[in-house]
Formats: structure tokens, sequence, C-alpha cells
């Protein structure tokens, strides 16, 4: 099924006897395998309306994330909260969409600064599990009254409706980037430095640790960030050499390197994507007894490659944070639940959506639980 229109994805999903697997782009096979009638929804495309002026973009859910991107980057504009390409670790192919992005809530290394999707999120379109469309916020921010849906699909998965539009707010890109790197830090100097740098005054944009060094990311215009960069190199100078990457296109491989978690493609293991207080970071990886480790966020995003049908919430015991699976085998995702299990008061209040907006319990059903 490939509907084109909301009236069409209304008349399929009002009609559905029985379970439906919403894909966008299919590009982010993520959560347990949902057993159902696939429902494409890529044919509802299109940018519908692009303000530059006034900062916002309004856009079809199955219009392609790259057609997007190149609309706003004629006008110099950007998605802040950058968002990732996960093809290559998951080992997925087609194109990933706007609603996809959304519905999976996808936040870059970016977010230490500007925010998650779902900050940058104005309102949304979508069709619910009877085939009631709904809408809700609009194009400007503050403009939400009563329940706030445009943040509760922003990571829904799908699982609680199947968005068809969605309004985003966008923002200028920088005239100039830096990239602070330093090599052959350890874990405990590594989150120091990147503890350093997101505390200084210098508006630093990402923060992360890898094979690729430690890396600290300035952006704005091009004599201010010459200028913080210097400033805070010396500032880091107590953690070893730093030097300073300016050429454009080498801070944008470097970047792309951690928003994609490029070191784990088509390398053999499971990934997981574990969210930790930063300072407790390395203690959970040396717990983990990960193959590969790979900090974002300053350290609160932490991607693990392990070995294969490994449970890794059982290797680490309670803890305050999450782990999702991301990338495993469908037999190990039947197995181990991919999203954090939920306290049981919150997974009531989540039971309780899910009857509301899907009654007939047809949408995704099963892919987070």
């Amino acid at each position: 099924m490939r509907p084109g229109t909301e009236e069409e994805l209304s008349a399929i999903v009002a009609g559905a006897k029985g379970p439906l697997r919403i894909v966008g782009g299919g590009t982010r096979t993520v959560g347990r395998p949902v057993a159902g009638a696939e429902m494409d929804v890529s044919g509802i495309a299109g940018i519908r309306l692009y303000e530059p002026g006034a900062l916002t973009l309004v856009a079809a859910a199955g219009t392609p994330l790259a057609e997007v991107e190149a609309a706003l980057a004629t006008e110099g504009q950007r998605l802040a909260f950058e968002p990732a390409d996960w093809r290559g670790l998951i080992g997925t192919s087609g194109e990933p969409t706007l609603g996809g992005m959304v519905a999976a809530n996808v936040s870059g290394p970016r977010r230490v600064q500007a925010g998650a999707c779902r900050d940058a999120l104005l309102g949304v379109r979508f069709v619910d599990g009877t085939g009631a469309l709904v809408k809700n916020g609009g194009r400007v921010m503050k403009n939400v009254t009563g329940y706030d849906l445009v943040k509760l699909m922003a990571g829904a998965w799908g699982t609680l409706g199947v968005l068809t539009e969605v309004s985003l707010k966008v923002l200028p890109a920088p005239e100039s980037v830096a990239v602070l790197v330093l090599d052959g830090l350890g874990e405990a100097d590594a989150l120091g430095a990147m503890t350093a740098a997101l505390g200084s005054p210098y508006d630093v944009t990402g923060a992360a640790h890898g094979a690729q060094g430690t890396l600290i990311r300035i952006e704005g215009f091009a004599q201010s960030v010459a200028y913080r960069s210097e400033r805070l190199a010396a500032l880091l100078a107590r953690f070893g050499a730093v030097r300073v990457e300016a050429v454009a296109e080498t801070c944008r491989a470097l970047w792309r390197g951690v928003r994609d978690v490029e070191a784990f493609h088509a390398v053999p293991g499971d990934v997981w994507r574990l969210s930790v207080r930063p300072s407790e970071a390395p203690g959970m990886v040396a717990r983990a007894g990960a193959r590969q480790a790979l900090y974002d966020w300053g350290g609160g995003l932490v991607w693990l490659l392990m070995p294969e049908g490994e449970d890794l919430r059982a290797r680490l015991g309670a803890f305050a944070g999450h782990a999702t699976l991301i990338r495993a085998s469908d037999e190990t995702r039947r197995r181990i639940a991919p999203f954090q299990p939920e306290p049981p008061a919150l997974a009531a209040i989540s039971a309780g959506l899910r009857a509301r907006f899907d009654p007939k319990g047809i949408l995704n059903p099963g892919l987070m639980g």
C-alpha cells in the first residue's frame, strides 16, 4: 500500500483489519520487528511552504530529507539539530524522509547547543489509528494550546499516528567553522576537555571523543570563530596539544563521522546507544566491556559496539539513564527489548496514550514494546 494523499491514507487506516507496518524511507529499522501489512507513506511528499525570512518550512512527511536540506542550502539555512543518516550504520538503503526523522526524533551532535529535533517542531498533521486526521501546532513558536501533540509525535516511531505533514523552525547556516582536535587523550581527560569546552563562554556546537580524537566544534562568523578557537585552544592546552582544523570540508567530514557513527559501519557486532550523565559515561563503558565506544554530546550520549546477541542492560545492571539497541539481528531484537523498558507509572501513561490514539492497536504494534 502506498497512499498518495492524506485522504487515501485515512481511508486505508480506517478500513484496516490488522496490523500496519509504517514505512517512510525504510532507513531506520529500529525496534522490534513488526508483523503487519506494509504501508509506504513516501508518496505523500513535497515542500508545501518555505519562508526563509520567517525561518519556517512546511513539508509533507514523505519528502526526502535530502530535498529539504538542498532547499535550505540555497538560502543559506539548515536544520540546526543536524539529523543523522543511519543507512551505513544499520545497513539499509532507501532515502531518509522528513517524517521518519521526526518519528525517531533524530538529533545529531549539535543537540548540545541547538536542541533536539522536537525542539524545532512547530506543528504536525497526522492520521491516528482510527483514520482521523489530526492537526496540532502551527507555523510559529508558542502557539500550542491544550495537549502538545507536536512533541508527543517526535520519538513515537509511528505508534501513535502516521505523520503526513510537519512544520519546522530552521536557522541560518554559519559563515565559518573550526574544529579543535586533541589526539591521544584517555577517556577521563577527554571527558574533562569536553566538559571544560561546553562550560566555557565560547558557544561550542559539538563535543565528541572517539577514534578520530577528541573534537570540539565552534561555528559562526569568521572573525568570531577565529577568536573563540584561539581562546578555547589556550583553555584546553592543559589536557594536551591542540590543533585547529579550519578547512570547511575537513570539518564537515570529521562531524559527519560522529553524526553517522561511521566508525561502526560494516563492522560486525550489535550497536547500542547509551544516554547517561557525562560524569558516569567512562565507568559505564568500562562495565559494558564494549569493543569500541564513541562519545557524543560531551559524554551524555555513548555509542557502543557490542558482541552480537548480548543484553547490554543485563551487563550494566541498574543505572540512571537508558540504553537503546539500534542495530542487531531480527532474532536479537525479538528477544531483547530494543527500547529501554519504562517504569510502571510511565508505562501506564504510554499504554493510555496508545489506547487513545490507536484503539485498534494497528500502528507499528509491538515496535516499542
